[in-house]
This record gives C-alpha cells, structure tokens and sequence, in this order.
C-alpha cells in the first residue's frame, strides 16, 4: 500500500519537473545533468461498439446482452533526468477517463487494453503517478550504440553490452514480453489478448503499475532479464503488499535477437505468491455448505501460480515494417487469476503489414487472432456459478474464447494516427452458449 508520505513525496517530485521542463522542452536532447527533459506526450481516444450478444442467460459479469457503447480517453506526460555516474531517473505522469464495453467483463480478451488504467471506481479520474523510478547501467565493454529519445529513454551513448538495474514505481511489461508487431494498445491491436501473453498473470495494481526491481544482462545477440515485484494484496486490487518475504510476481525472461533488426525470441518464466484462493477448495466448500462457489472467500497468504511463455516476432520486409508475431502462454490454473486476467492458456499470432506497398508508407494494417482456455478446475467452478472478477455468467457450457481482430492505422498528419478496428469473438467469457460478440472502434493517437 502506498504510504501518505510517498503520495506526497511523487506530488513534489511531479510539480518541480513541471516547473523545470517547460522551458527545455525544445532542447531536450542538449540538457545538462541534473536538468529535467520532456520525453513525450500522448493522447488516445477510442470509441467502441459491442453488438447485441445471443444470450439465454446472464450473470453479474457478463458482456450487455442488449450491446454497449463507450469511450476512453488517456493522457500521458513522460519526464527523465540525467543523474552521474550513468545514473537516470523517470517520471511519468498519466490520466484516464471513461470506461470499456460491458463495464469492461464479460471476456478474457477485454477489446480495449487502454482501460486497465481506469481502475476501480473508487480511485477517480485524476492524474496519477504511473512511473517513478531509477535506471543504472554498468558497462561490460567498449563498443557503444546510440540511444534515441523516446518514452522513457533519455537519447545519448550507451554501452552494447551492460547491466541494466531498474528500481521503483513501473510496469512490469515495460521489460518483459516485448513484441515489435503486438506490444502497444495505443498505436496496433486494441485486445489486450494480442498485444500481452494474457496466461502471463504479472504483478500490477489495478492500473498496471508496481514497485520492484529489474536486472538485465544485456550482449548483442542475446539478454536475460530477472524482475521481482509487489503483488496486490487482493485480485485486481489497488493497495499492494508492503512486503515481498509476504507477496510477490517474480519473472525470467531470456531474449534470443542475433541482429537487432532481425527475428526474435523470447523464452519467458513467472512464479507470483500472493493471498490467492484455490479453485478447487472453493468448489469444496461450496458442496458442503449448498452455496455457490467462492474463490475469493478462500483467500490466505502463501500460495502461489507459475507459468511460461514463448514470445516470437518475424521481420518479412519494408525494413521490418512487414512482419509475423506470435505468442504462446501456460499456467497451472489451480489458484484463482489474481492480476490481468481470466486465463490459463493462450495461443496467438498475426501479421503486421507496411503500407508502403499502396505509397502510403506510415500507414499499418494489422490482423491477429488469440486463443485462449481454462484449466479444468477453472472452468468447472465458472460452471458451477462462481465469479472471478471479469467473468461469471452464472453457468457455463465451456468452449474455448476465440478472438479475430483487424485494425488499418492511418497516418493522418504527423504525430496523428487514425485507426479504424474491429473485433470477433465466439464463446465469449469461454461460454458456448453466448455470443458471438462482435465489436467496431475507432481510435485517434497522437503523440510527441
């Protein structure tokens, strides 16, 4: 849980580089050490469609039989600073209003990503402090390569092999699960099923953010990647433990990239403890006491999810603009889905394509599809009523949830991107007697 005194601390952190930066940004990549540099802005805009979904029954988490429309909006402001000793700090600033389709439930594969960051209701629609951490790289040779200025990432030299040290307030995809073709909710697919391995239950707060620390050994060709963070104390819950001996997401990765414009894969391991309840001992104490099943009443401290991943991407063309993705993901399902989302397996992949091909070479067509299962204890207990907290239609007749998607970004102006997107999904909520769903949206993007 965040402490008073570090709501206020990120306050005065934020307000001095507000102050400082306004002035610089135009000089951003010249500033000092010590000298606060504006890294970017975005705004994102998207308005969504659900249809109207064939549905006998529903449940307190279902997808709107009758349809749904809504809009999101974010903001984000992004800030580092150059400190000694190849010592750099970042701040980022970010503001969500609005909501998702359906009060965002109903699915595994929410259709709009951006809405992670509304939270709950109770945290309003303010701005809030999404990252504030510390970045230290220790070099192991020589041979430098040049950083550009971007999102958290302060443009200068950098050493090609070092070790790389992140501590703070981040998000744990920031360095782990990357995809060139599939990896941002704002600028390619808007399901969230295809641009994260939604198997992959990473530690986050309802917002997507956490503290904890990132080491990396970064060589050319290859990278390992270690991170442990801070659970929520309940599933999607804001306040996180205070302690990691009590809670914690721990994650491997090691990334296989002989050229750094060439293909990549990306082997990925998680091992979370938490206070999570066990689907089975809830199915349990249901049968004894004749009430429906309750994951969330069977919730103690200690236990614990594991799961892998394989993440892949394939540059075709256009200078890698034309590429293949995939991505496969397991966990054993046996305690409740506590951070992301409602899965346990997951087999995506698609294609990105440059169009560079009709002379429009900033514009993106994408088309993806995911997936995705429940372990069979999982599935059992959404059958017999229980809730998780995106799904529960109050029965099931399960079958797998199956996602197509299609977007066409296109670069209107500089720094604009327009994207029209639509979605498919049979057996939505993994219920074979719902749906399909089917989904229109449009996006605006635009960023400095």
């Amino acid at each position: 849980m965040i402490t008073t005194f570090q709501r206020r601390a990120r306050r005065n952190i934020l307000s001095c580089l507000l102050i400082a930066a306004a002035p610089l940004a135009a000089h951003a990549d010249d500033a000092p050490l010590f000298v606060p540099q504006w890294l970017g802005a975005q705004y994102t805009f998207v308005d969504q469609n659900q249809s109207r979904v064939h549905a006998p029954y529903s449940g307190p988490l279902s997808l709107n039989p009758n349809g749904s429309t809504a809009r999101s909006h974010t903001f984000g402001t992004y800030f580092g600073i150059q400190l000694p000793e190849r010592l750099q700090f970042y701040l980022d600033v970010e503001m969500f209003k609005g909501e998702g389709v359906s009060g965002a439930t109903g699915l595994a594969g929410l259709t709009n990503g951006d809405i992670i960051r509304s939270g709950v209701a109770s945290l309003g629609k303010r701005p809030y402090v999404a990252r504030a951490y510390l970045r230290w790289t220790v070099p192991l040779g020589d041979q430098m390569t040049t950083i550009e200025r971007g999102q958290d990432q302060l443009p200068g030299q950098e050493a090609a092999k070092h070790i790389e040290i992140k501590v703070g307030l981040m998000a744990v995809n920031d360095d782990f699960d990357k995809n060139r073709y599939a990896n941002s909710t704002r600028t390619q697919f808007m399901n969230w099923s295809l641009w994260n391995n939604t198997a992959w239950d990473f530690a986050a707060d309802t917002r997507g953010y956490t503290d904890g620390l990132m080491v990396g050994w970064i060589m050319p060709g290859w990278s390992l990647r270690y991170g442990i963070y801070r659970m929520p104390i309940e599933a999607n819950g804001q306040p996180l433990e205070e302690s990691l001996n009590v809670a914690s997401g721990q994650q491997l990765e090691w990334t296989l990239q002989p050229k750094p414009d060439g293909w990549a894969l990306r082997f990925l391991g998680f091992y979370n403890t938490g206070n999570m309840g066990i689907y089975q001992q809830a199915i349990d104490i249901a049968e004894a006491t004749g009430q429906q099943p309750n994951v969330h009443d069977d919730d103690a401290p200690g236990r614990h999810k594991f799961g892998f991943g394989i993440n892949g991407e394939l540059p075709l063309a256009d200078n890698g603009d034309t590429g293949l993705f995939m991505r496969a993901g397991w966990n054993d399902g046996h305690t409740e889905s506590f951070v992301f989302t409602e899965v346990d397996r997951v087999l995506s992949g698609g294609f990105q394509l440059s169009g560079a091909h009709w002379g429009r070479s900033d514009d993106r067509v994408g088309l993806g599809v995911a997936i995705e299962g429940l372990s069979r204890i999982h599935s059992e207990y959404l059958t017999l009523g229980g809730d998780g907290f995106l799904l529960g239609d109050g029965t099931l007749r399960y079958g797998p949830e199956q996602i197509a998607e299609a977007y066409y970004s296109i670069a209107v102006i500089n720094h604009l991107t327009i994207t029209p997107d639509i979605q498919f999904i049979r057996n939505p909520g993994y219920n074979r007697d719902r749906g399909p769903a089917r989904f229109a949206g449009l996006r605006a993007h635009i960023e400095f």
